[in-house]
């Protein structure tokens, strides 16, 4: 199953709210339960970014209907990263 890393920044409204963060990362992984991401890891952050998320999903559409129903909630801002494993790593260099 595809890992992603998603990057999150918090909109003025979503900094304005802080205080329910932990609340919102808990409705999102149920969100993102439904629609059948096995994977919703959320690290608070300081510096660049305010929240890392890693992410497994069955396919890139799932990731990014997830992400997109998240920014529509518009407490947060994403860049998202396509992450591989070792084992993946493994069989993209024996295609070199």
């Amino acid at each position: 199953m595809p890992t992603y890393v998603a990057l999150v920044k918090w909109t003025d409204q979503g900094a304005q709210n802080a205080k329910e963060t932990v609340n919102r990362a808990r409705q999102v992984r149920a969100d993102f339960e439904r629609r059948g991401i096995t994977r919703f890891d959320v690290y608070w952050t300081q510096g660049r970014y305010d929240i890392v998320t890693l992410i497994d999903a069955p396919d890139e559409q799932t990731v990014m209907a997830g992400l997109l129903a998240l920014a529509g909630r518009g407490t947060v801002r994403t860049e998202s990263l396509r992450a591989f494993t070792e084992t993946e790593m493994e069989q993209i260099i024996q295609k070199i």
